[in-house]
C-alpha cells in the first residue's frame, strides 16, 4: 500500500494551484497546473488501502485505485501509467472532466477530506504522454470482420479503441468536421485544449482504427447503407436534442442554446472561420441552467467581454456539505464552485424564467423572472415576486431530453424510450447487429459512464461477432436512461 501512516501525518486536502483569474481570463488555455510533484505523491500516500476500497463503487470503470496512488507514491510513473491504462481508455480525459464520483466514495472522506484521486489520475496521465508511454497496441491478428462507429465522443472512441484491439476493422464516423465530438465542439479549451485529444487519436490511428469526419449518417449514408457495409454498428451519437424553454418571447433574438454558442467559439479557438458568432462581448449576459453546461457558457462569456454574467437555476441551492439523505458513500448533490464562477457573475437560485422580454425591434432586452414555489408538487412561478433582469443574451442550458431520433428511428426502425435509444442489457437495439452506448442509450450523464459504456459495447459487439470475448466489460446497459 501507499504510506502506511499518511492519512495520519497528512489530513489536508491539497491540490493543485490555478492559473489567476486575471489572468486566465485574458486567453483559451487550460486553467489548471499540475502542481508539485512533492505534493502529489504526498496526497497519493494518504490512500489508506482499504480492505474493501469503496473509491471503486464510485468508479463505473472501476479503476485500481489504491494501486495507482500506491505506485504514484513510490515514483513508479510508467506502472501507475499501465495500471490506470488497463481500466481506462482516456485518463487524460476524466483526469480533467470527471467529477470524481470515486472521490465521493472515498474512506477517508468519511472523517477526512477524501484522497485526491483525480488529480492524481490526471499527472499520471500527463506524465504518460510526456515520457513517450502512450504507445500504439495493434491487433495480433485480424478478425475480417467490419464494426462502424458512428459518434465520436468519448463512448463511441472507446468502442472503437477496444474493438480494434480485438482485431476488427473499424470506422469512426463524425458528422463534424473534426474526430471528437462533444469533446471537440462542446468543452472549452479552458477546461481541455483540444491537443490532448489530437494525441490520443494519433495513438488509435496508429492501432489502426480508421476515421472519417464530415459525414452524416442518415444523410450523407443512410442508416441501412451503413448496415449493408459493416457486420456491426455502435451508436455512440449521444443525447444532442436540447431541453427547450416554451415561454412569451422564446423566438426573440438573442435567445440561443448553449451549445450552439460553445460549438462556434470552439471552432473560432481552432482557427475555423465562424460566420455571424455569437458573442458577449459587450452585453449583459444570462445563463438558464445551474450544470456543467452553465458555467461552460459563464466561463466563455467572461473571456468574451461580457458586462455582466446571470446564473439562474430554477432549484434551490444545494447545501455546502454532505446531506443526510445522500450519505457516504453515494455521490451527494452539494453546491459547486467551478472555476468559471469564480471568476465572476451573479449565481440566482429558485429563479423561474416567466417571459423574455423584447426591445422595439425583436431583440430580448430583458428576462422578467419570479422567486419559485411548489404548489401541489409542481414548481411554479410565486406571483407578486416578477422582476426584470437586463439581458442582451440569454443562453439556455437547461440540460438534454434525448438521442436525434429522425433518421435512425425513420431508416432503421429503431426504437426509443423516454427519448433514449432502446437496448437491452447487452448494448443491443431492437436492430440486428445494431448497438449503442452512451449518452445515446443512457441519457446525458458522465465522461466516465461514457467510457465505460463504451468498453461495454465493445465486449457485447466482439461476442456478438466472434461468439465470445476477451474484451473487459465494466458495466451492463441500464434499462432505462438516466436523466442529466
Amino acid at each position: 500500500m501507499a504510506d502506511p501512516r499518511g492519512f495520519l501525518k497528512t489530513t489536508e486536502r491539497e491540490l493543485a494551484p490555478k492559473r489567476p483569474v486575471s489572468v486566465r481570463i485574458m486567453d483559451w488555455k487550460e486553467i489548471g497546473e499540475l502542481g508539485d510533484k512533492a505534493v502529489l505523491r504526498r496526497q497519493a500516500g494518504r490512500c489508506m488501502d482499504c480492505g474493501v476500497p469503496f473509491c471503486h463503487q464510485g468508479c463505473p470503470l472501476g479503476n485500481l485505485i489504491p494501486e495507482f496512488n500506491d505506485l504514484t507514491w513510490r515514483g513508479e510513473g510508467r506502472a501507475a501509467s499501465d495500471r490506470l491504462h488497463a481500466t481506462n481508455n482516456f485518463p487524460e480525459l476524466t483526469g480533467k472532466l470527471c467529477p470524481a464520483p470515486c472521490e465521493s466514495s472515498c474512506v477517508l472522506g468519511i472523517n477526512q477530506p477524501a484522497v485526491t484521486i483525480k488529480q492524481v489520475e490526471q499527472s499520471i496521465a500527463a506524465d504518460a504522454f510526456q515520457h513517450g508511454w502512450i504507445e500504439p497496441h495493434p491487433p495480433a491478428r485480424l478478425t475480417g470482420k467490419t464494426v462502424a462507429v458512428v459518434g465520436s465522443g468519448p463512448a463511441g472512441l472507446a468502442a472503437a479503441q477496444q474493438l480494434t484491439r480485438a482485431g476488427h476493422t473499424v470506422a469512426v464516423y463524425e458528422r463534424d468536421d473534426r474526430i471528437g465530438g462533444l469533446l471537440r465542439y462542446g468543452i472549452p479549451d479552458f477546461k481541455l485544449e483540444k491537443r490532448t485529444i489530437d494525441q490520443r487519436l494519433a495513438q488509435m490511428t496508429a492501432e489502426g482504427t480508421r476515421f472519417r469526419a464530415g459525414v452524416d449518417i442518415g444523410t450523407d449514408i443512410t442508416w441501412d447503407a451503413l448496415r449493408e457495409r459493416f457486420d456491426a454498428i455502435v451508436v455512440a451519437t449521444g443525447a444532442m436534442v436540447p431541453r427547450d424553454l416554451a415561454i412569451p418571447g422564446r423566438d426573440l433574438a438573442g435567445v440561443h442554446y448553449a451549445m450552439e454558442y460553445l460549438t462556434q467559439q470552439n471552432r473560432a479557438v481552432a482557427g475555423t472561420a465562424v460566420s455571424s458568432q455569437i458573442t458577449a462581448e459587450g452585453k449583459h449576459v444570462v445563463v438558464l441552467g445551474g450544470g456543467d453546461t452553465g458555467a461552460d457558457c459563464i466561463g466563455t462569456a467572461h473571456r468574451q467581454g461580457a458586462l455582466s454574467v446571470t446564473n439562474l437555476a430554477i432549484g434551490v441551492q444545494p447545501p455546502a456539505e454532505r446531506p443526510d439523505h445522500q450519505p457516504w458513500p453515494t455521490h451527494p448533490a452539494i453546491f459547486e464552485v467551478q472555476s468559471s464562477h469564480e471568476e465572476g457573475g451573479e449565481r440566482t437560485f429558485l429563479a423561474s424564467t416567466v417571459e423574455f422580454v423584447s426591445n422595439e425591434v425583436g431583440e430580448v432586452r430583458a428576462l422578467k423572472v419570479a422567486e419559485t414555489e411548489i404548489v401541489d408538487g409542481v414548481r411554479r412561478p410565486k406571483a407578486g415576486t416578477e422582476r426584470e433582469i437586463p439581458a442582451d443574451l440569454v443562453l439556455l442550458a437547461l440540460g438534454f431530453t434525448g438521442a436525434e431520433q429522425e433518421t435512425l428511428g425513420g431508416q432503421l426502425g429503431t426504437q426509443f424510450t423516454r427519448g433514449a435509444v432502446t437496448r437491452d442489457a447487452d448494448y443491443a437495439t431492437s436492430t440486428e447487429g445494431v448497438f449503442v452506448a452512451g449518452d445515446a442509450g443512457r441519457g446525458a450523464s458522465l465522461i466516465v459512464w461514457a467510457i465505460a459504456e463504451g468498453r461495454a459495447v465493445a465486449a457485447a459487439v466482439d461476442r456478438f461477432l466472434e461468439g465470445s470475448t476477451t474484451l473487459p466489460a465494466p458495466v451492463r446497459a441500464t434499462d432505462l436512461p438516466i436523466r442529466a
